[in-house]
């Protein structure tokens, strides 16, 4: 469960990444795999890979799970998948 000093925490986060790594974040999040994000903005499927694991290192989180509640507790806006 999350806690507000653990928002605080998230959000201190946050502001570290980049706005890349709040675009990948965000369209993780969202759904979307890996080749899609990669499709999506027009890059390799391996940098979008990059980006997650900095994302989760950033976000001090160990899963996909956790990241999405980070996201949900930080009202992260999700990406639709068009």
């Amino acid at each position: 469960m999350l806690t507000n000093r653990n928002c605080t925490s998230f959000e201190t986060v946050t502001q570290s990444l980049t706005p890349r790594e709040r675009e990948i974040m965000a369209l993780v999040v969202s759904g979307l795999l890996n080749k899609q994000i990669a499709f999506k903005l027009g890059i390799s499927e391996i940098t979008v890979k990059a980006h997650r694991g900095r994302v989760m290192r950033k976000m001090q989180v160990d899963s996909l799970a956790d990241l999405v509640r980070a996201a949900a507790a930080l009202d992260v806006s999700l990406v639709a998948h068009a």
